[in-house]
């Protein structure tokens, strides 16, 4: 609650005539100091009436590319009995400020407001709260109060078709990808029996052990196993154009591609960040990471504690590695994952010139945007 110079200028002669007309016998004065009182005293019961509006809102699509439509539609119902809402409203989009109109908005209906949502950048949007201003018909004060919950945009980047995917380093024994001589199924993991298990992958043992059924997963090594390594320090990006890193960007997108590309062919993919890393669906993520700072090299460089990961975990056989023009210096920690990791592909954006290998059987992509990196990529002959 806000009083507004206007209120304050009446409260304050309001005060002044009561004392000037109590303290000089002027009943005239003494009137008009009451009359203001009570028109202030209005205005704050008006302030206080809060509006029973009921806010909904519906995000179609609530996760879209960089740059396609997603809408907002709002719906505000006044479940008020008797009072007519006549309020001025403001949603937030983003930082963006949207007006919404509620004017004699009568008890039990309803009006609905839809507005699109800025997509032009990869991100998390979140719309609302639903912000509503009362005043009081004199303009003595103000009231603004949050409506309603929000609702969040994911705008995944830009994906780029990849017609190429990596063959791995045994047959697949489904016939998908033949470029190999052998392969195998093996043990992965237990979990518990659910209905429609086949009885013969019950594990008998262990399921007398812990009391009940317990079933065996079963990995396919035949098939190429992909582990993209999205560089998300920024120190590997340091050229910032109005607050956004173009080649991270355009990072972020050669990574969805990739991830798209092995869930097209039914590949295994795995994707992970070298900084912070925001959680949930892969393309959700993409969509929520930012660049984290710190500092490149020495022990405390998130790249190196990511390399010594993979090489203990050993997550597939394919390691696809993207980073910005800085990050290119990096890339000798790369080499040690070539026991781990017999394809390793490295792609690098925004840099000046080429990229130097670095190491015996790192392929190196050099790419400006995430649609070059596509076309690069289908190049690659070790596909």
């Amino acid at each position: 609650m806000t009083i507004t110079s206007r209120g304050f200028g009446l409260l304050a002669g309001a005060a002044l005539l009561l004392l000037v007309g109590f303290r000089f016998g002027y009943p005239e004065l003494a009137l008009l100091g009451t009359t203001a009182g009570i028109a202030v005293g209005c205005a704050v019961g008006n302030a206080a009436w809060r509006p029973r509006l009921d806010v909904t809102r519906v995000a179609d699509p609530d996760r879209v590319g960089r740059g396609e439509p997603a809408t907002m539609t709002l719906t505000i119902r006044n479940s008020a009995r008797l009072r007519s809402a006549n309020l001025v409203a403001e949603d937030r989009c983003g930082s963006r400020p949207v007006p919404v109109p509620v004017l004699r908005l009568r008890p039990g209906r309803d009006t609905t407001v839809s507005y699109p949502v800025p997509t032009h950048r990869r991100g998390v949007v979140t719309v609302g709260p639903l912000r509503i201003t009362g005043r009081d018909a004199l303009g003595l004060i103000t009231v603004a109060r949050s409506q309603g919950g929000t609702a969040q945009v994911w705008v995944h980047p830009r994906i780029h078709p990849l017609t190429a995917t990596p063959a791995g380093v045994s047959r697949s024994m489904d016939g998908r990808v033949d470029k190999v001589p052998q392969g195998s199924i093996t043990f992965d993991s237990l979990r518990e029996y659910v209905v429609g298990d086949e009885l013969r992958r019950v594990h008998w043992r262990t399921s007398a052990k812990v009391g009940e059924l317990m079933v065996k997963e079963q990995l396919d090594t035949s098939l190429p196993r992909i582990v993209v390594l999205l560089d998300n320090r920024a120190a590997a990006y340091p050229r910032a154009v109005d607050g956004v890193v173009e080649t991270f960007e355009s990072a972020c997108e050669a990574a969805a591609s990739v991830v798209v590309a092995a869930r097209r062919e039914d590949l295994p993919v795995t994707m992970l960040l070298v900084g912070a890393d925001p959680g949930g669906e892969v393309l959700d993520r993409l969509a929520a990471t930012q660049l984290t700072p710190g500092a490149r090299g020495g022990d405390d460089d998130p790249l190196r504690t990511a390399t010594l990961r993979l090489r203990q975990e050993r997550l597939g056989d394919t390691l696809v590695f993207l980073t910005g023009p800085a990050g290119r210096a990096d890339l000798g920690y790369l080499n040690g994952l070539r026991s781990a990791y017999p394809s390793v592909v490295v792609g690098v954006f925004g840099a000046d010139g080429p990229t130097p290998a670095g190491g015996a059987g790192l392929v190196v992509v050099d790419a400006a945007d995430g649609a070059e990196f596509a076309a690069e990529w289908d190049g690659v002959r070790r596909w």
